[in-house]
């Protein structure tokens, strides 16, 4: 709940424990075993923000954050709830949310430029091995450098196949590319494909200012992005939740501290994101969640352990919500160990002890006061949510997307000139190139052919008339011309001496 200006998020008998707006951005943590109570915690930070006029984006898994765009039921669990936390002014609403869903189906399509989601969340996207990744990065940069737009996976495919095929062009300029590693990420774009995922890949780009937005009332819009299907892949739906992060990220101008953030991102089941990250990409989403906050962006991670999380991000997030652990083995006793050492110590209580004994919608929590440091943690029980609690029907669903502002900005593909096309128009000038380079060939071997042709047949007819010089028939025949010819000659001779003597 949103009161007094700050986050009402628990409460326990002797004290209120608020998110202040301020320190919003300062990051945070949500974490506990399954069914303790994180989501609910989730959902009653979104809709305080949202009260606040902070816009919220959060991936749903399971499809139970649905219900935020319904007015919640006043059960007996929550009237209980409300009446032992003594809650003054609670009551049932709904709130703004927009769906989103890069399969298309479930809500406002999600899409990005192949270019623009990167050669980093791709190889995550693909499983990809460094070398694999290095061979990725040649094709990116020969597309950039030959002005060829990867838009699409079309595009990709083909630039892939075009990179592969004339790669002793590039070798010296741009690095060894094998066919091996070309048919590697080749197939493993067709795996993509026929999980759906071609279709987070295009245009018209998602514009990250559509989810930076309040309604009419001043009230932040939640952005849930339908992740039920998403999430049966951890790894895609890690990696398209990076991709949202760091374009979020990338489009944000630094605004230093500010009242309250501009926008709240909560990464759900954050696990699937650290776990065998290589140290150059962990730098890389470290570098993010250091510099993000500056450009009022607050960053909530949920998962099962504070261990989940490297320590070079857990570092950076001050406001911290540990719902239940269980702890039967040596191993579970050192995580929540870990969880309880992570907390300032509150007198008290035991922090361990506390975190194996909370009970589901019980926490531990401490938030940054005003000097930005970390309370002495507090053993709460979280507030209910104001708003529906679980799924809706499609009915519903469907209402609130087509009643959006946002309904048919996204819809349709666009399909610009892009590098698929030039290729087909490279590949036609190369085919056309080799189709007269061989009808040349094929002319000069012609012409070739007819002079040697012509060359023998003067040959032959030469030899001819030497053979038939040497036949006794010419040679008599040649001798009796020769004496005709002589007594010709003899009497022409004979009659013009004659008559100059006359």
């Amino acid at each position: 709940m949103y009161i007094n200006n700050k986050l009402l998020i628990g409460k326990n008998n002797d004290k209120e424990v608020c998110l202040l707006p301020s320190m919003a951005n300062r990051h945070g943590l949500i974490t506990g075993a399954s069914g303790t109570g994180k989501t609910i915690t989730s959902k009653v930070m979104a809709e305080s923000f949202s009260d606040l006029g902070v816009p919220v984006f959060m991936a749903d898994v399971k499809g139970d954050l649905a219900g935020t765009a319904c007015i919640g039921e006043m059960n007996d669990n929550i009237a209980k709830r409300v009446d032992n936390l003594k809650l003054e002014g609670f009551e049932t609403k709904e709130f703004p949310v927009r769906f989103w869903d890069i399969y298309r189906e479930n809500g406002h399509p999600i899409r990005f430029k192949v270019s623009d989601v990167g050669v980093n969340i791709l190889s995550i996207m693909l499983g990809l091995s460094e070398a694999q990744e290095g061979v990725l990065n040649i094709v990116f940069k020969v597309a950039e450098d030959e002005d060829m737009d990867l838009d699409n996976l079309d595009d990709l495919k083909s630039a892939l196949n075009y990179v592969g095929e004339n790669r002793a062009k590039y070798t010296i300029d741009y690095g060894n590319v094998t066919t091996q590693s070309v048919g590697v990420i080749l197939r493993s774009l067709n795996v993509l494909e026929n999980q759906g995922l071609g279709n987070f890949f295009g245009e018209p780009e998602l514009d990250l200012h559509d989810f930076v937005a309040v309604d009419n009332n001043g009230k932040g819009i939640i952005n849930i992005l339908d992740a039920v299907e998403l999430y049966k892949n951890p790894d895609l739906y890690s990696a398209v939740m990076l991709c949202l992060l760091t374009k979020l990220y990338d489009s944000m101008n630094e605004v230093g501290d500010l009242d309250k953030p501009k926008i709240v991102f909560f990464f759900d089941e954050a696990y699937f994101l650290f776990r065998e990250m290589p140290s150059y990409r962990l730098k890389q989403v470290e570098k993010i969640v250091r510099l993000i906050r500056s450009k009022g962006i607050g960053l909530y991670f949920i998962s099962h352990y504070t261990t989940d999380i490297p320590a070079t991000i857990l570092e950076q997030l001050g406001n911290r919500v540990q719902h239940n652990l269980r702890a039967y083995t040596p191993a579970d006793q050192k995580i929540a160990k870990a969880a309880a050492d992570s907390f300032r110590t509150n007198p008290k209580f035991n922090t361990y002890d506390t975190i194996l004994e909370l009970g589901t919608g019980e926490a531990i929590v401490s938030f940054q006061n005003e000097k930005g440091e970390p309370e002495v943690c507090e053993r709460v029980t979280i507030l209910p949510p104001q708003s529906r609690i679980g799924v809706i029907d499609q009915i519903t669903r469907n209402k609130i997307i087509n009643n959006s502002i946002l309904a048919g900005k996204y819809d349709e593909d666009i399909d610009d000139e892009s590098a698929s096309e030039k290729i087909k128009v490279k590949n036609v000038a190369r085919d056309e190139a080799k189709a007269k380079e061989l009808a040349d060939k094929e002319e000069a071997k012609r012409l070739k052919e007819e002079e040697k042709a012509k060359a023998k047949e003067e040959k032959e007819k030469n030899k001819a008339e030497r053979e038939k010089k040497n036949t006794p028939q010419y040679k008599l025949g040649k001798k009796v011309v020769n004496k005709t010819t002589d007594k010709i000659l003899n009497r022409i001779l004979n009659k013009v001496i004659g008559k100059l003597f006359k």
